[in-house]
């Protein structure tokens, strides 16, 4: 279970973009009274997305530089500047788009540049989680079976 610790920390990033930004936050916009009043929970969704973000991020740069995480050993540099950039972007939006959303000032410019932003965290995401499942498949297991076998 260790050894596939960061693929399952990808997994949760990616999963957690797509399900906060492409499936619960328009819901609420559909379902909710108001605008204001969905604007004011996907903020909020959001502020959790950028913690889950930070933390499988972080905890992804940080293992990846173990030695015996052989399922990244082999594509670490790449793996640390898609996982840094998807963390400087959660942080970004965050602390630099979200206040100008919340302002309400310039809404559809803070918006677009919101979005832009996730997006480009969500790039950074699959690109991780790609990586990382790629190296798994060709990775060799400790025990000597074949990991690709039982994928």
């Amino acid at each position: 279970m260790a050894r596939a610790l960061p693929l399952w920390l990808a997994a949760a990033w990616l999963m957690g973009l797509t399900t906060i930004g492409f499936l619960v936050v328009p819901l609420l916009f559909v379902y909710l009274p108001s605008p204001a009043m969905a604007g004011a929970m996907a903020a909020h969704l959001f502020t959790a997305q950028t913690v889950l973000s930070v933390a499988c991020g972080m905890a992804l740069l940080l293992l990846i530089r173990v030695p015996r995480c052989d399922i990244a050993a082999g594509v670490a540099p790449g793996l640390t500047l898609w996982a840094l950039g998807g963390v400087l972007l959660a942080l970004l939006v965050e602390l630099g788009v979200a206040p100008h959303i919340v302002a309400r000032e310039d809404l559809a410019l803070w918006h677009r540049v919101g979005t832009a932003m996730y997006a480009g965290q969500w790039v950074c995401a699959i690109a991780v989680f790609a990586t990382l499942s790629q190296s798994a498949l060709r990775a060799p297991s400790p025990d000597g079976a074949d990991i690709g076998a039982q994928v």
